[in-house]
């Protein structure tokens, strides 16, 4: 304890320097303070503090990037008459992923990782340390993109915005990994909180998605940041602006069926939606366009879809909120539809079109290069989904169909499905319409939902591909463990190696002046030829007829070689196959780079274990 405060006091000391020396040019004076209060303060006091400014950092992106979409969408989809806003339609979302193509090729040097999978690779690859630059990257780059129209949501730059926040808090501070990886959740988990006005909702994020893997007992910070991003958000944002839902149905028991049944319908649009999604992706990637081409193609498919459907536009919000105020008209006033007859069976086709087509626009606006998540596309999804089938049994003639309640657990069955966030879907859909008595269908719904979507796949498909090359955490806790493991750390490079042609003399010289057990043979260019094991000289150590021996003879091809870019885990397998305990390391090219022990690994395993478990 001694040693730790007197390494905050002199980190103290050289932080007053400098600021003595630069002055506010170079050194910031609240950061002067926390450094100070970063000396004074116990460990979970000064976490508890990092959680409430974090927290209310992180909120306040939140509110910035909220309030900036909503007027930017309001001005489009409000203040101009119909005859106009088919050409806004038609020019806007184009433009939106155009620009925000130009926006990352120009401003962020082509740095366009997004989304949630980009912070779990933070997390498992780089020590939780998130670029600075996505304090701000996310949050410019979805403003253009979804308030210009782009079937995405904000969420998603929301998280990533908070986590670089959190990230980059604990850099400055100089705090370690498990403190960064809780700093980093806790900005996120704000940002969700204030994107929804749901802290409960943020945390079980935060716990559920982004936390996959890790080992955690400290959890208050992440809990006051999600408090104060959710009060932030209920302070300054206006009521038109916050994910509320303040009409809504008594739970009936009797109406379980219908819950039932709705859980199946999303559970199965959820399938679609990321299969749909997946194909494109590989479809847009086929085709390896330069990036401001494959923007014009994909806003080009983009802004016909939203002149065809408007709902598609933007996040979809004020459509949901149409849904359960009643206004039905409202859905399809602005579409080509409203010309025809309007009939029960116009707003069924109608609805049945826009779901189809949702798993389409969401996807061509993420990867043709605009920015944005499936949050809100899943919660279109499912509030669609769920009205719907209240429409479908009204005319089939079922009395008293819940249709409010069918909207709202609709959407937590789609987010459910399409995120793999059960939990997280129950409480944003309960905090955001009061709706605590509708925890069953709730649960009803999104349960069926994410079972039917782990039958299909056991890792959600968006994050799949990461999860299969070990570059982000998943629930097996070994498996993270080897997968932080980095192979290049552990070949010995020092490892000594002989000549093909080298006299056994060469061979007995070097083993009594060095202090291996193992040896590399190679040829004249370094190709690995062979090896040589203690084991196998052992015997004509001490014979008499060394004359006619020569290296060829008594080296052995190795079981197996190892490349630089194997996993730990892959590596641990050859071991246990071979039965060998050290083996040659090799490039592309057949060049010796040193050995790799199995011993080595094992200890470095043994070293995070306990890390992770202090």
């Amino acid at each position: 304890m001694k040693i730790r405060n007197r390494k905050k006091y002199l980190s103290f000391l050289k932080f007053k320097r400098d600021f003595q020396q630069f002055g506010l040019e170079k050194v910031k004076s609240y950061e002067l303070i926390l450094h100070w209060l970063n000396s004074r303060l116990s460990r979970n006091q000064f976490l508890l503090l990092s959680g409430v400014l974090v927290g209310l950092t992180a909120g306040m992106a939140g509110v910035i990037l909220k309030t900036l979409v909503h007027n930017i969408h309001y001005f489009i989809t409000h203040k101009v008459h119909f005859e106009y806003q088919i050409l806004f339609y038609i020019v806007f979302p184009f433009l939106g992923i155009v620009l925000t193509t130009i926006t990352v090729q120009t401003l962020f040097k082509g740095q366009d990782r997004k989304g949630v999978g980009a912070i779990l690779y933070e997390i498992a690859q780089n020590s939780s340390i998130v670029s600075s630059v996505k304090m701000y990257s996310q949050i410019v780059q979805s403003a253009i993109t979804v308030g210009l129209g782009g079937s995405a949501g904000l969420e998603s730059p929301i998280a990533v915005t908070g986590a670089a926040i959190g990230s980059n808090y604990a850099q400055t501070y100089r705090l370690g990994y498990k403190e960064r990886t809780l700093l980093l959740a806790a900005g996120a988990s704000a940002g969700i909180a204030s994107a929804f006005n749901a802290p409960i909702a943020g945390i079980m994020f935060a716990f559920e998605i982004l936390l996959t893997g890790v080992v955690f007992t400290d959890f208050i910070p992440l809990v006051v940041a999600a408090v104060c991003g959710s009060l932030l958000s209920r302070i300054l944002l206006q009521e038109d602006v916050l994910f509320r839902f303040y009409t809504r149905e008594a739970f009936n028991y009797k109406n379980i069926p219908y819950y039932l049944i709705l859980g199946i319908v999303t559970g199965l649009y959820a399938r679609y939606f990321v299969t749909i999604s997946q194909k494109i992706e590989h479809f847009i990637q086929k085709f390896n366009m330069p990036p401001l081409r494959r923007a014009m193609f994909g806003g080009a498919v983009l802004s016909l879809l939203c002149v065809l459907f408007p709902p598609l536009f933007g996040e979809g919000y004020d459509t949901i909120k149409a849904f359960t105020n009643g206004d039905t008209l409202v859905i399809i006033e602005n579409s080509l539809f409203r010309y025809f007859e309007f009939k029960n069976f116009t707003i069924i086709i109608f609805l049945i079109l826009v779901l189809i087509l949702k798993a389409f626009a969401t996807p061509f606006t993420i990867f043709s290069g605009g920015n944005g998540g499936n949050f809100a596309p899943s919660l279109f999804a499912g509030g669609t989904a769920g009205f719907l089938f209240a429409v479908v049994c009204q005319q089939l003639g079922f009395k008293e169909v819940p249709v409010t309640n069918l909207v709202l657990v609709g959407m937590a069955g789609a987010m459910s499905g399409i995120l793999y966030a059960p939990l997280t879907a129950i409480f944003l859909i309960a905090e955001s319409s009061f709706g605590y008595d509708l925890f069953i269908p709730l649960m009803i719904v999104s349960v069926i939902s994410y079972l039917m979507a782990k039958r299909f796949s056991p890792i959600s498909p968006e994050l799949k591909s990461l999860a299969d090359q070990g570059k982000i955490f998943t629930n097996k806790h070994d498996k993270n463990l080897l997968f932080s493991l980095h192979t290049k750390d552990y070949i010995d490079l020092q490892s000594q190696t002989i000549n093909l042609n080298a006299s056994i003399t060469e061979l007995f010289e070097m083993i009594k002046n060095g202090n291996k057990n193992t040896f590399a043979v190679v040829d004249d260019l370094g190709n690995l030829k062979g090896i040589l094991g203690l084991d196998d000289i052992r015997p004509y150590l001490f014979s008499k007829e060394t004359d006619s021996l020569s290296i060829v003879k008594i080296m052995k091809v190795p079981p197996a070689v190892i490349y630089p870019d194997k996993k730990a885990l892959e590596i641990l397998q050859i071991f246990d196959d071979t039965g060998y305990w050290n083996l040659p390391v090799v490039d592309e090219n057949n060049k010796f780079i040193g050995f790799i022990s199995k011993s080595a690994i094992l200890i470095g395993y043994r070293q995070l274990l306990k890390l992770y478990s202090e």
